[in-house]
């Protein structure tokens, strides 16, 4: 099956910038408190008693591989999925301790309700707006009940798309979405994953936007608490 257009211009710009961008950003968690704080709340929530046993978890758009590590560091059993090859191996060659794999957010191959958690830092900003129902419905669909869903995103007041031709002084064509938190959520919704929190950072140097991030799980039993 023919691979979405969208996903095959990602694929292809990611391809032809991946050293430069591992380059300049080989762990954009170290300067940003706050993004660093929800990944270890992210982590509780994976912890929690109503996501059975170890489930692994995936590290969607893993880039470089500097939050699939981070999650390593925490103890969680994860792994990394990004559209572009080379990056993926960038990522292998950084992290070989660790397993990175070349897939969609759209068409996750794992069977259904196999995954303790799914952490999207800045990664569906290049899924089109007909495209991130696709993308949620396979986030529920993997996920076990209960599990949490991390994202990041540019942000706004109103939803906005710019498309890139040029970056690291390579031709490329990647579509940039930013969305308001409400827009995500409601999308969420739609996917039948139920909003825990929100939160909204202002942009930080050198940002234009500001950042917005979206707990989420997939409904199912929690325990009571006492």
């Amino acid at each position: 099956m023919r691979a979405p257009e969208f996903l095959q211009s990602t694929q292809a710009s990611y391809d032809a910038i991946a050293e430069a961008y591992a380059a300049e950003h080989p762990d954009s968690l170290a300067g940003r408190p706050l993004e660093r704080a929800l990944l270890t709340a992210f982590v509780e929530l994976v912890r929690a008693p109503g996501v059975p046993g170890k489930p692994p978890v995936a590290d969607v758009g893993s880039g470089p591989g500097y939050v699939t590590a981070r999650l390593h560091e925490a103890g969680l059993p994860v792994f990394g999925v990004d559209a572009s090859p080379r990056m993926v191996a960038l990522a292998r060659k950084a992290h070989p301790e660790l397993r990175f794999h070349v897939g969609s957010m759209t068409a996750l191959d794992l069977p259904d309700e196999t995954l303790g958690g799914i952490v999207a830092l800045y990664s569906i900003i290049h899924v089109p707006d007909d495209h991130l129902p696709a993308a949620f419905a396979e986030f529920r669909r993997v996920l076990l009940p209960g599990a949490p869903v991390l994202l990041g995103f540019q942000s706004g007041d109103e939803d906005g798309h710019r498309r890139l031709t040029e970056r690291y002084g390579r031709e490329i064509a990647l579509d940039y979405y930013w969305r308001t938190p409400d827009t995500v959520a409601a999308h969420l919704a739609e996917a039948g994953l139920e909003l825990h929190a929100r939160v909204l950072r202002e942009p930080g140097p050198g940002e234009q936007l500001p950042r917005a991030f979206l707990l989420a799980r997939r409904p199912g039993p929690v325990p009571r608490e006492v």
